[in-house]
């Protein structure tokens, strides 16, 4: 019996042993599309599938993220387990700069261990602490997609909304003026916008982008506040971004509008001052304040017992004999 189960316990871990390194895996790639405009959005797919856990796998993909050719952003990188079977996806989204064919094709490195690597690893068995990797270059499979001419940088699909003041303002009062681009493409080839108008301060915030990359490009949207300064009546000129529409094909143009601005004359002088009273009144008693401080002042520093003067003897008695700050003020008056 104790035979019969050793054998037994022994060809389950031969089994598991050779699961576990029998893990086989199999790339497959796939793009949204076979033909796209320069700076058209372009999804590309690449999923590995391995027979089993594959504990012992570990996969290097960094494809190149930008060159002369075109732009690469990662969307997602995942890692599940289907049905006990190891699956991991990667998803990229490319804009592509020139007119031409190209071809993709990326290289992975494959890093297998050993279960002997991960024990001295983790269980530091031996006092040991290393990774010992198999390595195994592949290429992936080959995408090769004919980029059109779009004959404008900025491409997607996108709409503009504009918000501003009434069109009258007073003098020197700012006239607000809003503009959002929303939709989805390449918003990175929006610059900010300027206005030049004479006699006008024109003062412009950042751009501020709130956008999220998805398979259609960049979502969402792109705005910049204008506050407008004069005097005198001013016009705003049109203002139009052209952009290839992917949905139509063709040439389209976020327009807005000009604006004609009123200015009317701001406050004057009278409406912003209260009225003057022109009396002019003298309060006498400030003066009998100020000659009290220097009377005080003086006293702190006249030592009065050790005056020496060529006064007359009674004018000195005068002072002795003052009762008040009244008198003293008086008598040093007077003198």
């Amino acid at each position: 019996m104790k035979n019969s189960l050793g054998r037994v316990f022994l060809i389950l871990l031969t089994l598991l042993h050779v699961e576990i390194f029998a893990s086989t895996y199999e790339w497959s790639a796939s793009a949204n599309k076979t033909t796209a405009y320069v700076n058209e959005a372009i999804y590309l797919t690449y999923t590995c599938r391995f027979s089993d856990r594959a504990e012992l796998y570990a996969i290097d993909f960094n494809p190149v993220a930008d060159n002369e050719d075109y732009t690469l952003h990662i969307l997602s990188e995942t890692e599940r387990i289907i049905d006990n079977k190891r699956v991991n996806i990667y998803e990229f989204v490319v804009f592509v700069k020139k007119a031409k064919e190209i071809n993709f094709q990326f290289d992975t490195t494959m890093k297998k261990t050993t279960k002997e690597s991960i024990e001295n690893t983790v269980i530091g068995r031996d006092n040991k602490e290393y990774e010992d990797f198999t390595l195994k270059k592949i290429k992936q499979k080959s995408i090769k997609i004919d980029i059109q001419p779009s004959e404008k940088e900025l491409v997607g699909d996108f709409m503009v909304e504009v918000k501003k003041d009434k069109s009258h303002v007073k003098e020197y009062e700012p006239f607000h003026l809003h503009i959002k681009i929303k939709g989805s493409g390449n918003f990175q080839a929006i610059k900010p916008i300027e206005f030049k108008i004479d006699g006008v301060k024109v003062f412009a915030s950042n751009v501020i982008k709130n956008i999220q990359l998805t398979k259609d490009g960049y979502s969402g949207s792109w705005s910049q506040k204008f506050a407008f300064v004069a005097n005198e009546d001013f016009k705003i000129p049109e203002l139009s971004i052209e952009y290839f529409n992917l949905a139509k094909e063709k040439i389209e143009n976020l327009v807005v509008s000009a604006t004609k601005v009123e200015v009317a004359k701001g406050y004057v002088k009278k409406e912003l001052l209260d009225e003057v009273d022109s009396g002019f009144k003298i309060n006498y008693d400030y003066f009998y304040y100020l000659l009290t401080f220097i009377a005080g002042y003086l006293l702190a520093k006249i030592k009065i017992s050790n005056y020496k003067s060529n006064a007359p003897d009674i004018f000195l008695q005068k002072i002795e004999n003052a009762n008040s700050m009244d008198e003293l003020l008086m008598i040093l008056a007077l003198d």
